[in-house]
């Protein structure tokens, strides 16, 4: 099966490749380019928005990774290198947009909310023929599409990545084991670095410290345990937290909701 998966996405790589143009302004019928994740690393001159209506979406490029979960959206502008993951029961709805059709085509990959006007217009487009009428109610309802697109509040579910192969090798490390409980001083006394030029990097290549930065990892990788519905308990045991309150009081911090609002199933 895993050879089968890797034949699919790079036949749908390079579909992506040879698509140069957009039968529309926007594209996103169901039966159309591929709604599944492509996990290699690729381009589009277009600008891609992928929504989890299930599930949760994680974008790579070379500087962050971004993680959606359901109302939630990855914008991706047009020509970034990126790779898509999904996990589990991800159910996965892909819009492709000229740049010149928006403003927001250009800048970097963010995360967005997923109004539910938005969501209903995203579920209703993707049911459109590919050389839809633009002139008619079809073209009307991809004009307001795309001012929602425009005004789609950005949240923070981001996570720099720093370019420092020292901190890369730190970050992959925290990765690996979420509830390690290393300090920063640990991780510098085995690279033979001092303490003091680790900290100032995190912050310099991130924008966070390395406390804040482990913390927003294990936030950003419970979200898929708590999406397939796992105990809270155990989420936040996995996730390095001493306390259920602890891990739900720092998700509540991150996010602004707590696990249970967020993944109603995971609550119990």
């Amino acid at each position: 099966m895993k050879h089968r998966q890797t034949d699919i996405a790079l036949r749908d790589i390079e579909e992506l490749r040879t698509f140069r143009a957009l039968p529309r302004p926007v594209y996103g019928h169901a039966l159309g380019l591929p709604n599944r994740a492509i996990g290699q690393r690729h381009c589009h001159p277009w600008a891609q928005l992928s929504y989890a209506a299930r599930g949760v979406i994680e974008v790579i490029t070379d500087t962050a990774r971004y993680m959606a979960p359901p109302l939630h959206a990855i914008w991706i502008p047009a020509g970034a290198p990126h790779a898509v993951h999904s996990f589990a029961g991800t159910e996965i709805r892909s819009l492709y947009i000229q740049p010149t059709a928006l403003a927001e085509a250009a800048g970097a990959c963010r995360v967005v909310e997923v109004t539910p006007l938005l969501r209903e217009l995203i579920r209703t487009f993707s049911g459109y023929p590919a050389e839809y009428d633009e002139a008619s109610a079809h073209g009307r309802l991809v004009g307001v599409l795309l001012d929602q697109l425009a005004c789609a509040p950005e949240a923070d579910l981001a996570l720099p990545w720093p370019g420092d192969p020292r901190l890369r090798t730190i970050c992959r490390a925290l990765e690996a084991q979420l509830d390690s409980d290393k300090r920063l001083l640990d991780h510098a006394l085995e690279l033979g670095v001092s303490e003091k030029t680790l900290s100032r990097l995190f912050l310099q290549q991130t924008g966070l410290t390395f406390r804040a930065w482990r913390q927003r990892l294990r936030i950003l990788a419970a979200l898929p345990m708590l999406e397939r519905g796992d105990r809270v308990t155990d989420v936040a045991v996995v996730c390095g937290y001493d306390s259920m309150s602890a891990f739900i009081a720092a998700f509540r911090a991150f996010t602004g909701v707590t696990p249970g609002d967020m993944f109603p199933r995971g609550s119990s």
